[in-house]
């Protein structure tokens, strides 16, 4: 690990992110990730919204960009469009992906653009106070809901397959392999690919829900979280209450820069 450490971060770590905070954990399974995957950090691109999870950009040492809340994918699409080589990956929380940035990621799902976006999901907008974000579950309390949660949270895997992503996975922190492994099959996948990371947040969700310490948070994640070929031989009593896990679309389909570029190529050679 000290060598990927050393490979792949510059050299202002420790992180401030909370004790207990998954998000450094999620950081480390990209960078396992960028390894196996053998790329040139010259042609990585990693950007970010802002929130608790855009921090990430500031500690790897690739070309990176800290943009706005909500608006990482129209610039990682631009970015994507006028550097077709680039390996773009985006890095949004749950808040920063499905509210202000919503429409953006149903459209980057829909034009299947050759990007990699990784949704850090601790159910709670953790930056600016720990109000109740689009993903924190019904009934579940929050700065903004004292009294519990009366919205029904979006499931984001049915949100990116229904909006026409042609990769859509899940992982959590507490099985960091099987995360990593998710990122490298996401990126080595040619089209737009989601892969959801579900992460703790003690201080922001954690607290406000009677599981503060970031161990039992840990343990949660590990007694609910089941496999996806698992799941197929279970009930639907046993699976009450369980997040699923693993890879839930990996199809095929026209990726939308080289649609574009034989678009254009038609045009400047007088096709029709």
């Amino acid at each position: 690990m000290k060598a990927v450490y050393e490979k792949y971060f510059r050299s202002n770590l420790p992180h401030i992110w909370c004790a207990g905070c998954g998000h450094g954990t999620v950081m480390a399974a990209y960078a396992l990730a960028l390894e196996k995957l053998g790329y040139d950090k010259n042609d990585v691109l990693a950007i970010s919204g802002i929130g608790c999870s855009s921090r990430i950009t500031g500690y790897l040492d690739s070309s990176t960009m800290h943009t706005a809340h909500g608006r990482a994918l129209p610039v990682a699409s631009g970015a994507k469009m006028c550097e077709p080589r680039l390996k773009v990956f985006v890095f949004m929380g749950d808040g920063d992906c499905t509210a202000i940035g919503g429409n953006h990621f149903i459209h980057a799902c829909r034009r299947n653009i050759d990007i990699t976006a990784i949704v850090m999901n601790n159910n709670i907008y953790g930056m600016t106070g720990g109000q109740y974000s689009p993903l924190t579950p019904y009934g579940k309390k929050a700065t903004t809901a004292p009294y519990g949660n009366i919205d029904h949270s979006f499931d984001l895997v049915e949100l990116a397959k229904g909006a026409g992503a042609t990769y859509v996975a899940r992982g959590d922190v507490s099985h960091m392999k099987q995360l990593s492994d998710l990122i490298v099959e996401g990126a080595q996948h040619k089209g737009f690919s989601v892969i959801e990371a579900m992460t703790p947040c003690p201080t922001s969700f954690g607290r406000y829900n009677k599981t503060p310490d970031p161990a039992q948070m840990l343990q949660i994640f590990r007694d609910v979280t089941v496999s996806v070929k698992r799941a197929e031989k279970m009930t639907a009593e046993e699976l009450e209450g369980k997040i699923l896990t693993g890879v839930f679309v990996n199809r095929e389909a026209p990726e939308y820069v080289e649609d574009y570029q034989k678009l254009i190529d038609s045009f400047q050679g007088g096709d029709k």
